[in-house]
């Protein structure tokens, strides 16, 4: 089959490399793609979130399957304009998209479906936002109500950071994302990433990770889209998995499917664990970025398989098989991000790397330029390798790091610190 995949960063790399793995894919693209994904894909430069010419794109090419990969085109409704079409399609629709381009309407889906989660207030101006933190007190969670690249939430830790930080977002620093603030009770505990996949009324678990938001090692300094990640997460044990699934994920599809807006796509379920007690974080319509890149490093060419049944509704009665491995990404990114960071330098040393089911440079923000690889964006590589345990996945990602030749890009030394006991 010919298969489309939408998107072009280190999560849609991943899902290529995967993809690719599974004798049913014939022919690949990719659109945008990148760097990376060139080498191993057709790539394609169309607008995918304009839904009419992605259909036609998808009709002159054959497409049988199209898995969308980023956020932004399913808040737009490209899903249900696919379909509209014909095409088999990954991903929810633009109603049931609505869990991650609102929070408060996250909130609301969990209220009603009694799913545990932090406290939580709207606000549509600044001055009741202050006065609500000022009534509650810090340390304190803002959130731009809509889309912003996995940024719009600051995690204030005084009352100061949290008016700083509703100035900001009624500012305009998320544009319309920040038109609406939702400001929630602070969780503590362990977070991890727990992804389902759901085709309206089934429910699959497919795996678990854990992400480093924060820049600095020791998890400090602003909130990033992500320094790395790893797989499985310990704190996920069956106990926790088991509850999250019963308290919050059924509950969340069941009323999502009352509502008559089925989710249909995976689910990327971020919580808090506490005491062995999960809460719901957030929720997003689509793989994490970088957690997708552990999760296919693990999954291989089964990923495909499952995205299918998960796409014609054939969820009961799938199962994942998963070895007994660990998988680890760490992000090389431009120096100065999540602030302001250059874009065009040249990176070496990448032809050297191994690539094979153990080590993988998944690619974020590259482009080739007269035969260099250049950065052109804040997060820029994805260093993935699997081991049989965690160390020996730490060390292979580390090592291909260290053979990287570009003095424009660092990362954090300490990717998966709470599974390896601070080391």
């Amino acid at each position: 089959m010919n298969i489309l995949i939408l998107g072009g960063g280190g999560r849609e790399h991943a899902l290529a490399w995967a993809v690719l793995q599974n004798p049913k894919c014939d022919r690949l693209i990719v659109a945008p793609g990148n760097a990376g994904i060139a080498e191993i894909a057709e790539c394609a430069e169309i607008d995918i979130l304009d839904g009419g010419l992605v259909a036609a794109f998808a009709e002159e090419n054959s497409v049988s399957f199209v898995i969308v990969g980023p956020e932004a085109p399913l808040a737009a409704g490209l899903a249900d304009r696919l379909r509209d079409a014909g095409l088999l399609v990954f991903g929810p629709s633009q109603a049931a998209a609505r869990l991650e381009a609102s929070k408060a309407f996250t909130k609301e889906i969990c209220d009603a479906a009694g799913a545990p989660t932090a406290a939580w207030a709207r606000f549509t101006d600044a001055r009741a936002a202050k006065a609500h933190v000022r009534a509650q007190g810090a340390p304190i969670v803002v959130k731009a109500d809509g889309l912003a690249a996995g940024k719009g939430v600051v995690v204030a830790m005084s009352e100061d950071e949290a008016m700083a930080a509703i100035d900001e977002m009624f500012g305009g620093a998320f544009g319309a994302a920040g038109a609406e603030v939702v400001i929630e009770e602070f969780m503590e505990g362990e977070e991890a990433s727990f992804f389902v996949l759901s085709d309206g009324t089934d429910v699959l678990p497919i795996g678990t990770a854990q992400d480093h938001k924060r820049v600095g090692e020791g998890d400090t300094g602003p909130n990033t889209g992500g320094m790395g990640a790893y797989s499985p997460a310990p704190v996920m044990t069956p106990e926790v998995t088991d509850l999250a699934l019963e308290r919050i994920v059924r509950p969340t599809i069941a009323e999502m499917a009352r509502r008559g807006t089925p989710y249909q796509g995976v689910l990327y379920v971020g919580l808090m664990i506490r005491d062995g007690a999960p809460r719901l974080v957030e929720y997003n319509v689509r793989f994490g970025d970088p957690e997708c890149q552990v999760l296919m490093m693990r999954l291989g060419g089964q990923a495909l398989d499952l995205m299918l049944a998960c796409a014609e509704g054939r969820l009961r009665g799938a199962q994942v098989n998963w070895a007994e491995d660990h998988a680890m990404t760490v992000v090389m990114a431009a120096r100065g991000y999540p602030g302001a960071y250059a874009k065009g330098s040249e990176i070496r040393g990448l032809d050297a790397l191994p690539e094979d089911s153990r080590h993988m440079v998944f690619h974020a923000g590259t482009a080739r330029r007269n035969g260099a690889v250049i950065a052109t964006g804040g997060r820029v590589l994805n260093i993935t390798a699997r081991g049989d345990t965690l160390d020996e996945a730490r060390d292979r990602a580390y090592a291909m790091v260290d053979a990287v030749d570009w003095p424009g890009g660092f990362c954090r030394r300490d990717i998966g610190w709470r599974a390896l006991g601070g080391r």
